[in-house]
C-alpha cells in the first residue's frame, strides 16, 4: 500500500503564498483529516500532490514518486476535487463506463462501483438530473475506477445530508480498514471528526497543528475549559470561589459552570466549608473551538 507525503510544499501564486513550507503525511490504513478555513491552501496541496499545479520548492508524493512518475496513476491514486465535473447528458452509468474503457477497465466496473457508493436505482438517470450530494457519490465512485491504493478528496461532504454524511463515515473507514491511505480536506472539523484518525491543521498555506484525534479530544477536554458545579448552597460556594479567582459564566440557578478555578479547588473549598457538591465535572472546550482557534488567521502569522 502507498504512502502520502507532502515535504516542505511551498507553491506561490503572484504575490500570494498559497502554500508555505508545508510537512505532513498519510500512511496506508489511516484517514487523515486535512483541515483549515477556506483559503488556507489545502486545495493546492491537493492538486500539487496529483500533479496539477508545479510546487515552487518541496516535493508532494505518492509512495516516493510525483504523481507524473506513477507506473499505474489510475490503480495507485483516486481524487475528488471540489469541483470534478461530468457530462449533465449522460447517465451515471454511461459516465464511468466511459472511464473504464478510456482507462483499460472492464465496463463491469460501472455497476460494481455504483452499487459500492448507493446509486444502483439512478445509475441511468442523467447527471444533470443529480442532487450536490448525488453527485459527490458519483465522484467517489470515479475515483475508485481503478481500485486504487490511495484516495485524496477535496470536502467530500459537501452537499450530503445527515443520512449521507453517516453513509461516508462508514465507507472511508472501509476503505481505510482494507488498507488504503485516505486523505481528506474540509474547513469544518464536525464533518470528518468521527470519520479522520489523525488531523492535519493548516491556516494562510501554513501548518499549525498535527496530531492524532485522540490528542485533539484530549487538548479539548483539559485546556481552556471550565467547572461544572451543581449544589443546594451553590451562591455561598461561589463567593468562597471567588477569593480564588473563580468567576461564573453560564449560571443556571443550582448549576453553574466557572472558570479559573479546578474540580480540586472547588472540592476542597466545599469540604473547608461543609458545603454539600452533587456534581463536579470538567467542562472542556470543543473539538470545533480549538479548530477555529488554531486555524484563525492570527494563528500563522507572516
Amino acid at each position: 500500500m502507498a504512502t502520502i507525503e507532502i515535504d516542505s510544499l511551498t507553491k506561490r501564486f503572484g504575490q500570494t503564498l498559497a502554500v508555505d513550507d508545508l510537512s505532513f503525511g498519510v500512511e496506508p490504513g489511516t484517514v487523515v483529516g486535512f483541515l483549515g478555513p477556506n483559503g488556507a491552501g489545502k486545495t493546492t496541496t491537493l492538486r500539487a500532490l496529483l500533479g496539477l499545479v508545479r510546487p515552487d520548492a518541496g516535493t508532494a508524493t505518492i509512495d516516493g514518486r510525483p504523481y507524473a512518475e506513477l507506473s499505474d496513476p489510475l490503480g495507485t491514486v483516486g481524487a475528488v476535487l471540489e469541483h470534478s465535473g461530468f457530462h449533465p447528458g449522460r447517465s451515471g452509468r454511461n459516465h464511468l463506463r466511459v472511464l473504464a474503457t478510456a482507462a483499460g477497465r472492464p465496463q463491469s466496473r460501472a455497476d460494481e462501483l455504483l452499487a459500492l457508493v448507493g446509486l444502483t436505482e439512478a445509475r441511468d438517470k442523467r447527471v444533470g438530473g443529480y442532487s450536490l450530494g448525488m453527485r459527490q457519490r458519483l465522484g467517489l465512485a470515479t475515483a475508485l475506477l481503478g481500485d486504487p491504493q490511495v484516495l485524496v478528496l477535496d470536502e467530500p461532504a459537501n452537499g450530503l445530508d445527515p443520512l449521507g454524511v453517516r453513509w461516508l463515515r462508514d465507507f472511508l473507514r472501509a476503505r481505510a480498514a482494507e488498507g488504503r491511505s485516505v486523505l481528506v480536506s474540509s474547513h469544518v472539523l464536525a464533518e470528518v471528526e468521527q470519520t479522520v484518525d489523525h488531523v492535519v491543521m493548516v491556516a494562510r498555506g501554513r501548518l499549525v497543528a498535527e496530531s492524532s484525534l485522540e490528542e485533539l479530544r484530549t487538548r479539548a477536554s483539559s485546556t481552556g475549559g471550565g467547572v461544572k458545579l451543581r449544589s443546594p448552597d451553590a451562591v455561598r460556594l461561589v463567593k468562597l470561589l471567588a477569593e480564588h479567582g473563580a468567576r461564573v459564566v453560564q449560571d443556571g440557578g443550582d448549576t453553574l459552570v466557572l472558570t479559573g478555578t479546578t474540580n480540586e479547588t472547588v472540592g476542597d473549598v466545599a469540604a473547608q466549608h461543609g458545603i454539600p457538591v452533587y456534581e463536579l465535572t470538567a467542562e472542556g472546550r470543543g473539538l470545533e473551538e480549538i479548530f477555529l482557534e488554531l486555524t484563525r488567521d492570527e494563528s500563522a502569522p507572516r
